[in-house]
């Protein structure tokens, strides 16, 4: 008898496990890692909180090479949609990197192709590394 209460217990945590599964990976069908916890190794935002390195947020801030929303071309400061929305880029291997975002509807976009958003901030913070080489000393 309790050999057939332990199967029956074991099936309904298998079945309740696997029922999870496909309720999580429903919430993961439009790639929005900060629902899903997708694994780092594929990268996820995680918003900044009070929790942030305070120091490394300075100067993540300081050096962010676009004063414009780098999925929608808003502004970030002062634009038609509020404070910006600051979030840490998370990839193993890899550094952190601020992402700076006008809206959450952009958050959602970024988290379907982060590549091609990281690639934006990447020309831009070469093109002005580039403009600030060309500089004269003072």
């Amino acid at each position: 008898m309790k050999t057939i209460r332990s199967l029956g217990l074991s099936l309904a945590v298998a079945a309740g496990l696997f029922t999870a599964g496909t309720a999580f990976a429903a919430d993961c069908k439009d790639h929005d890692m900060t629902k899903c916890g997708q694994a780092a190794a594929s990268g996820q935002l995680v918003g900044v909180t009070d929790k942030t390195d305070a120091a490394w947020l300075a100067k993540a801030r300081a050096e962010y090479p676009v004063a414009d929303c780098v999925v929608s071309g808003e502004k970030l400061e002062g634009g038609d949609m509020g404070k910006a929305q600051e979030f840490i880029y998370k990839q193993e291997g890899q550094p952190d990197r601020l992402v700076r975002l006008c809206c959450k509807g952009c958050q959602k976009d970024f988290t379907k192709d982060p590549a091609k958003y990281l690639k934006k901030l990447d020309d831009a913070a070469a093109a002005k590394s580039k403009d600030m080489a060309g500089m004269p000393m003072k």
